[in-house]
């Protein structure tokens, strides 16, 4: 079978079983986040936490409870990181501070960029304690956010937009846990290692000896793609063979991290009381990331003459198709896995994996941040939609005035400030200058690709900048930082202007956001805001270099 017969019948397979899925998950998340009852377990963690399940919070005591929660998060991560080389199962050496304060940072924003060879850098207890459980409870955050602006859209004249705690352990107990042990069995049974055996020595073909590590990968892949988190258990991510060792598995992790962000919009549609609303966003999220693979698949198979296209940096178990795949919806969500070298990917497939992590998350975004990333474009289409006919702008019957479109505008802009502004001084700076493998424009692309990638809390990188240096760690910890939590601040904001207001009748002259021509005006703000914005940084970049 040739490779893009294969590349056509895994998209169409992996198309297939994402439209399987979009209506019992996407009916399930909404009845989580609707549910009357407690399930037991969560009703012990209410009391040992001393949690009342029934309270509501105002959006500020909302996004107080994120921002403490992550903060403490951020504490105990950093703590255990850089105390592994005392703790049992230790692998040499504790983590120098920068790097460990960036690798917290990092899982806790649900960035998951890594600084460090992951089978060397992290020992299997701070694999398993810490990175894997910020890996359910960073995108349970995102989920937690995304199902509160929704409620200020489908509330009136309140002030309350939920609980916090109960949105986070439900979305932990009840969506994420279950998933991910079933895709960790899946993928077990495809041949993803899960031991806690001693590293094994290997005689290679040459007669040299080569140290093999084992782990518990499997119960960490999951979730790393389920969360749309992406940090790998090696330092090859998803291309290592004991992370990704068959075409089936690399289909099953493709899978785990578009599943849950391509369900929300069915569940957005079933909390609002109109399925159609949720059929629009899905077909915006859908439109983008398709556009994505196409353009970089036919970037990399048209990369190189042969029957496989352009090879470099890639698996030969994987081939061009199941690479660009891959890289187009890895970056397209917040993941930032990878089974391929971003690095190697001709200059448009490259150019087309950072302008998937641009539009900022909604394509179709990570968990949570994909639907309220989308609702925010919304409210900005909505907006302009008005200006153009002479009419309030209205979402659902919610009046989008000077504090609604004065929070989105902020909300959306904090992702290019920090690119622009971060890549702008690193280009400058003689520390970053020192560790990048390449000039001109691609070295460009490498460093703003590395600031788009943390502002963006992706995770991916291109492998050719050394970015495990003081400057980079902490800038780029700085950047998923603010990244991650300004907008999420903005976005609780929002949620309580929203659910303050009278939800307003249906009239003839109100604009309907369920209509084909809605979602397509909605894709063109979101692709066209994009263009503006970094069109400049592109034309430096990856365009330069393709046109060279």
């Amino acid at each position: 079978m040739s490779d893009t017969v294969f590349g056509l019948l895994t998209i169409g397979v992996l198309v297939a079983a994402l439209a399987a899925a979009h209506v019992p998950l996407g009916g399930w998340m909404a009845k989580v986040f609707t549910d009357e009852r407690d399930w037991r377990v969560e009703s012990l963690v209410y009391r040992l936490c001393r949690v009342d399940p029934r309270s509501e919070q105002r959006w500020g005591s909302y996004a107080v409870a994120v921002l403490g929660f992550s903060v403490v998060g951020i504490v105990l991560l950093f703590l255990l990181i850089a105390l592994q080389g005392v703790l049992p199962l230790a692998r040499g050496a504790s983590m120098h501070l920068d790097t460990a304060l960036n690798t917290a940072v990092s899982f806790v924003t649900n960035t998951n960029w890594q600084s460090y060879a992951g089978e060397a850098g992290a020992s299997p207890v701070v694999q398993a304690l810490g990175l894997t459980v910020q890996n359910f409870v960073s995108p349970a955050v995102g989920l937690a956010v995304a199902i509160a602006l929704v409620r200020g859209l489908v509330r009136s004249n309140g002030t309350g937009i939920g609980n916090f705690w109960v949105d986070l352990v439900r979305g932990t107990v009840r969506v994420l846990l279950p998933v991910a042990l079933v895709g960790a069995v899946v993928l077990l049974l495809g041949g993803v290692v899960q031991n806690l055996a001693a590293p094994t020595s290997v005689t290679t073909l040459d007669g040299g000896q080569q140290v093999v590590q084992g782990g518990l990968v499997a119960s960490q892949e999951a979730i790393k793609m389920l969360g749309t988190n992406g940090g790998g258990y090696f330092n090859a991510n998803s291309a290592h063979p004991f992370e990704n060792p068959t075409p089936l598995t690399n289909l099953v992790e493709i899978f785990l991290m578009l599943v849950v962000p391509f369900s929300l919009p069915r569940t957005y549609g079933i909390l609002v009381g109109d399925r159609r609303q949720g059929v629009a966003v899905l077909g915006f999220m859908a439109t983008l990331w398709g556009l994505l693979v196409a353009v970089v698949t036919w970037a990399e198979v048209s990369a190189a003459s042969g029957p496989l296209g352009g090879m470099e940096g890639k698996e030969v178990r994987f081939g061009s198709w199941a690479s660009a795949l891959f890289g187009a919806s890895t970056t397209g969500t917040s993941t930032g896995a990878v089974n391929s070298m971003h690095e190697s990917y001709s200059a448009l497939g490259g150019g087309g994996a950072l302008f998937g992590m641009l539009l900022g998350e909604v394509a179709p975004g990570g968990v949570g941040t994909g639907l309220y990333g989308a609702l925010l474009l919304a409210v900005l289409t909505v907006f302009l939609s008005g200006l153009m006919v002479g009419r309030t702008p209205e979402l659902l019957g919610k009046q989008i005035g000077r504090r609604e479109i004065t929070l989105t505008a902020l909300a959306l802009l904090v992702m290019p400030a920090l690119v622009l502004s971060l890549t702008g001084i690193a280009m400058v700076a003689p520390v970053v200058s020192s560790q990048m493998l390449a000039s001109g424009p691609h070295g460009l692309t490498e460093v703003m690709y590395a600031y788009t990638s943390a502002s963006n809390n992706n995770g991916s990188a291109f492998a050719g900048l050394s970015a495990d240096t003081p400057y980079l760690n902490l800038t780029l910890a700085l950047a998923m930082l603010l990244g991650r939590f300004v907008p999420i601040v903005l976005t609780l904001a929002l949620a309580g202007s929203l659910v303050a207001q009278r939800r307003r009748p249906t009239i003839a002259g109100t604009l309907p956001t369920h209509t084909p021509t809605f979602a397509g005006l909605f894709v063109a703000v979101a692709v066209v805001v994009t263009g503006l914005t970094f069109f400049p940084a592109l034309a430096l970049g990856p365009l330069a270099e393709a046109l060279a």
